[in-house]
């Protein structure tokens, strides 16, 4: 078993060190990953991986935007030589296919570094990728480490947040959850990733070749249906695109009346009889109208949550990973998920 840190609440003569951290993905979500991190006293990065030409041999801090640049941290495509530098986790931020992942993330587990990753498939993979999620738990617990999949969604508005919610509730008979975003300030990448801007017939064609599909939903279902002992037997999920009505210009391209502005998507959990049990919404697209996060309990009492504008995706999804470290530092070596993790704030001065 390896000791990670040690420290024993309570004794003023502690012996403390920063938290060795080791960026993997350097894309737009895992630059916003390592500005966050940057900013942690208790946090010091190590090392960074990426394969993308233009960034390999370049300081991290340089590649991220980052003001106080250069950090003296060299991107590298050889992930095996950095993660050979015994870190104490890895923010892994490369894919949101659970199978692409595989390999890099077990070369981290065998690193014996935890992983705190992105990929919206690991987020509750028991259901969608029971082999998969087996495999990283064994390797998980062979190292003595943790690993979770996480972010805003999945990882906290359809499915943590769900679950917290039915906290003060003593019986829940549906769960619901509506994710309206407007996509016209977001990055490019996302933009183009919900098909906006494309003809209805070009989104569909999309849709069918697997490239046009807000990923994890699935596994929110799952999670919400676990969490709240739904006896959920099937889960179904439907992608439509959201038809423009006006014309919506953006800082990077333009959606023309008629033409799709972005994805309509619903997850469903059935139970045995077909009766639906949680329903879970996500609308993003450029234009949208009233932005919020909404969550519906059903049961015994009613419970409804409205945060108005929702969650900024980017800054959220960089906060929650950010913020889980220090957990999956203390977490039980294993797969764990957003439901098992008491997540909480991170202070930028948190002593380590």
């Amino acid at each position: 078993m390896r000791v990670v840190r040690m420290r024993t609440r309570g004794v003023e003569n502690d012996v403390k060190k920063k938290i060795r951290a080791i960026q993997y993905g350097v894309g737009p979500i895992g630059a916003s990953i390592a500005r966050l991190m940057r900013e942690k006293q208790a946090i010091e990065i190590i090392g960074a991986i990426d394969t993308d030409p233009a960034k390999v041999g370049r300081d991290l801090g340089e590649v991220v935007g980052a003001t106080d640049a250069p950090w003296g941290v060299s991107v590298s495509a050889d992930a095996q030589e950095v993660l050979e530098q015994n870190a104490d986790v890895v923010i892994h931020s490369t894919s949101s296919s659970l199978a692409k992942v595989m390999d890099q993330l077990l070369m981290c587990l065998k690193a014996e570094s935890s992983v705190v990753s992105t990929c919206e498939e690991l987020s509750y993979p028991f259901r969608t990728h029971p082999e998969l999620a087996a495999k990283l738990d064994a390797a998980a617990k062979e190292s003595g480490v943790a690993l979770v999949g996480t972010g805003v969604n999945p990882g906290f508005v359809m499915d943590k947040l769900v679950v917290t919610l039915a906290a003060v509730s003593q019986r829940i008979e549906h769960a619901k959850a509506l994710r309206v975003v407007d996509a016209s300030k977001r990055r490019l990448p996302l933009q183009k990733k919900i098909g906006a801007g494309m003809t209805v017939e070009e989104f569909r064609a999309q849709v069918k070749a697997g490239v046009i599909k807000h990923v994890g939903l699935p596994e929110s279902v799952a999670m919400v249906a676990d969490g709240l002992n739904l006896p959920v037997e099937q889960i179904t999920e439907t992608i439509e695109p959201k038809v423009a009505t006006e014309r919506v210009q953006t800082e990077y391209l333009t959606v023309e009346a008629g033409q799709a502005a972005g994805v309509h998507q619903i997850g469903r959990g059935l139970s045995k009889d077909g009766k639906e049990l949680v329903y879970l919404e996500l609308q993003m697209y450029v234009g949208a109208k009233d932005p919020a996060d909404t969550i519906t309990l059903t049961g015994h009492p009613n419970i409804r949550l409205v945060i108005p504008g929702g969650s900024h995706g980017d800054i959220a999804t960089a906060s929650v990973v950010v913020n889980s470290i220090p957990v999956i530092l203390d977490a039980p070596a294993g797969l764990r998920t957003a439901r098992d993790l008491p997540i909480g704030f991170f202070s930028p001065n948190a002593r380590p």
